[in-house]
């Protein structure tokens, strides 16, 4: 199993009074990881793969660690842990090397923006999606 690595850059603007990242900051950066995965990596030049829309339907976050401000970016690694029909679930860990600030999980919607609705996964995303899928976590869900 693959996971996706992105290097996401930290803002002066990400702290909050107490001097650490703020909560709905470290939503952001999953956000940032995310759409990097779905459609920068998406299969093939091109591809209509994710292109058409995704939408949210939850977010499971547990923090772990304050991180504070510094100028090198903080790494956020994803993989998949369920594909379902016309569903995703991606897990996520916001961390540097040694240690994990956040770990979280977003169920994603594949979504129709023409016909505003949701969709299926098509068979190219799911070709895609399952080379990142942690097969001991899926099989557990």
């Amino acid at each position: 199993m693959a996971r996706h690595h992105y290097s996401c850059p930290m803002r002066w603007s990400d702290m909050d009074a107490f001097g650490h990242v703020n909560n709905v900051v470290f939503i952001r950066y999953l956000e940032e990881a995310r759409i990097d995965f779905m459609f920068r990596l998406a299969p093939g030049e091109g591809s209509p793969s994710f292109a058409g829309g995704s939408v949210v339907a939850r977010h499971e976050i547990d923090y772990k660690l304050p991180l504070v401000h510094r100028h090198e970016p903080v790494t956020v690694e994803l993989w998949v842990t369920k594909i379902g029909a016309a569903t995703l679930t991606i897990a996520y860990e916001i961390k540097d090397e040694d240690q994990v600030y956040v770990r979280a999980s977003t169920v994603v919607v594949p979504y129709d923006l023409d016909a505003a609705r949701p969709r299926r996964i098509t068979a190219e995303e799911k070709s895609f999606l399952v080379k990142y899928l942690d097969d001991a976590e899926a099989l557990a869900a």
